[in-house]
C-alpha cells in the first residue's frame, strides 16, 4: 500500500521533524511503496494535490535539512471539515483521492483542529467499512492538547521565549531611569508558553517579575498595583503577558478564522499605553509574534528528537491496524526526564483544551511557582547541530512547481 501525510494549523519549529519521522519509518517498511505528501493539509486530499516524497526528499542530507527547517514544508491550512452527515460530498472527494492512489493510511500532523479532522475522517471510514487508517501526530506551540504531557513545537518555542526574555532583561537594565517592558506572548486560552518564560527563575533571574496567563481573570487595577510594587524593588520591570488575557472590546481585531478563533494581538500595546498614562515611566511593549514558532536557530534538541520519534510512532500505529488515534507523550519522570509514546483516542482530544494547572500559578495570580519549572526545563534542553550556509541556517524547500 501507499501512505499519505499532511501538515496543518500554525507552523512550528518541529512539525517538519515529525514529517521526517513519518518518512524515515515508512522507508523501513517493505509493504509501503509510495509516501505521498498532501499540499496544504487536508485541502490537498480534497483537491488531489499530492507529491511523491520519495522523489522530493532524495538524500540523508535532505532529511537533515528538513529536520532543522521551521514551518510546514508541505504548506498548511485551517480547513474545518464538516460533519459527514451534513455534507458527505467532501468525504467522497477525499476517499476518491485516497483510493485512486492506493493509500491505506493517512497521517495528519497538527493541533486541536487537525485532531478534529482525524476524528471525523476515521469515524466516516469506520462507518462505511473503509479500510484506511487515520492517525494524528500532535503539534502546537500552545501545548494545549489534552492527554499528551506536551506537544512537539512547544519546547522550541518555550526555549525561544525564555532566551529572548533573558536578552530583553539584559538590554533593559543598562539605564539608570526606571522602566517597564511588556512582552506579549502567544497563547489564546492556555498560558503554557507565557508561563515557560519563568524558567529564567531557575537561573537566578528575578525576571520576568510578573507573568499573566489566561487561566487567571485579569484585573487592570491589580495589574497597575503589581507594576508599582515591582518598580519599588527593581529598576527595570519585565512583564510576560499572554495574548489571550481578558481585555476590553476593541483592543483586538475581532476577526475570526474558519474555526471561530479570534486573531489575537494588541494586549501588549494596550498595557503599554495604560502604564504610560497611569504611571508615567519609560515603557515599551514587545510582541514576539511569529518568531515564537519559526525561530529554529534556537530549537530544542529534545523537542526536535521527540517530534521525529512521534512521527515514526504514528506510522507503526497505523501498521498495527489502529485508526482514529493520536500519538501522545506520557511523562514517567522529571529527573531523569523520561517519556513514553502511546496512542489515545482522537475523540478524547479533538476540540478540547489542556490548560495550565492552577497549582503552577502563585496565589496572587501574577507569576509561576518554582516547582512548576520542573515541568518546563526538560523540554528546552539540547542544541541542534545546524547545517549552515554563509553563516545562516540552511532550510529545505519544495519548488514552486511542486506546490502549484
Amino acid at each position: 500500500m501507499n501512505i499519505a501525510v499532511a501538515q496543518s494549523g500554525g507552523p512550528t519549529c518541529a512539525i517538519n521533524a515529525s514529517l521526517v519521522g513519518v518518512f524515515k519509518e515508512a522507508l523501513k517498511v517493505a509493504e509501503i511503496d509510495a509516501i505521498f505528501g498532501s499540499i496544504n493539509g487536508i485541502e490537498g486530499i480534497i483537491e488531489n494535490h499530492l507529491v511523491d516524497l520519495k522523489s522530493t526528499i532524495l538524500t540523508n542530507n535532505d532529511m537533515e535539512l528538513l529536520r532543522q527547517t521551521p514551518s510546514t514544508v508541505l504548506g498548511s491550512c485551517r480547513y474545518k471539515l464538516p460533519d459527514w452527515s451534513e455534507d458527505e460530498e467532501v468525504y467522497k472527494r477525499m476517499l476518491e483521492t485516497l483510493k485512486q492512489r492506493n493509500i491505506g493510511a493517512f497521517l495528519y500532523i497538527g493541533g486541536n483542529d487537525s485532531m478534529d479532522t482525524v476524528n471525523k475522517l476515521s469515524a466516516y471510514f469506520a462507518k462505511n467499512d473503509i479500510d484506511i487508517k487515520v492517525i494524528g501526530i500532535p503539534k502546537t506551540i500552545d501545548n494545549d492538547l489534552c492527554i499528551t504531557d506536551h506537544t512537539p513545537g512547544f519546547g522550541s518555542a518555550a526555549k525561544y521565549v525564555a532566551t529572548t526574555m533573558h536578552e530583553i532583561t539584559r538590554d533593559s537594565i543598562v539605564y539608570s531611569i526606571p522602566s517597564v517592558t511588556i512582552v506579549e506572548i502567544m497563547g489564546r486560552h492556555a498560558g503554557w508558553l507565557t508561563a515557560s518564560s519563568a524558567v529564567l527563575h531557575a537561573m537566578g533571574e528575578s525576571a520576568p517579575h510578573l507573568v499573566y496567563v489566561p487561566e487567571v481573570p485579569f484585573s487592570l487595577e491589580n495589574f497597575l498595583k503589581d507594576v508599582r510594587q515591582e518598580m519599588s524593588k527593581h529598576k527595570a520591570v519585565i512583564i510576560a503577558v499572554s495574548e489571550g488575557i481578558e481585555v476590553p472590546e476593541g483592543v483586538q481585531s475581532g476577526v475570526v478564522d474558519n474555526f471561530g478563533h479570534k486573531y489575537l494581538s494588541g494586549i501588549g500595546k494596550y498595557l503599554e499605553d495604560v502604564v504610560r498614562s497611569e504611571i508615567g515611566c519609560k515603557v515599551r511593549s514587545i510582541e514576539l509574534n511569529v518568531m515564537q514558532r519559526c525561530s529554529s536557530h534556537l530549537g530544542s534538541k529534545t523537542d526536535i528528537d521527540e517530534a521525529e520519534a512521534v512521527g515514526a510512532a504514528g506510522v507503526r500505529c497505523a501498521l498495527e491496524g489502529e485508526t482514529g488515534k493520536v500519538m501522545v507523550f506520557r511523562r514517567i519522570e522529571d529527573i531523569p526526564y523520561t517519556v513514553v509514546i502511546e496512542a489515545a483516542d482522537a475523540g478524547d482530544i479533538a476540540n478540547n483544551e489542556k490548560f495550565l494547572p492552577k497549582k503552577y500559578i502563585n496565589s496572587a495570580g501574577n507569576n509561576i511557582r518554582k516547582f512548576a519549572l520542573n515541568y518546563f526545563l526538560p523540554l528546552i534542553q539540547g542544541d541542534l547541530n545546524l547545517i549552515t550556509e554563509n553563516g545562516i541556517p540552511k532550510h529545505f524547500t519544495l519548488h514552486e512547481s511542486v506546490l502549484k
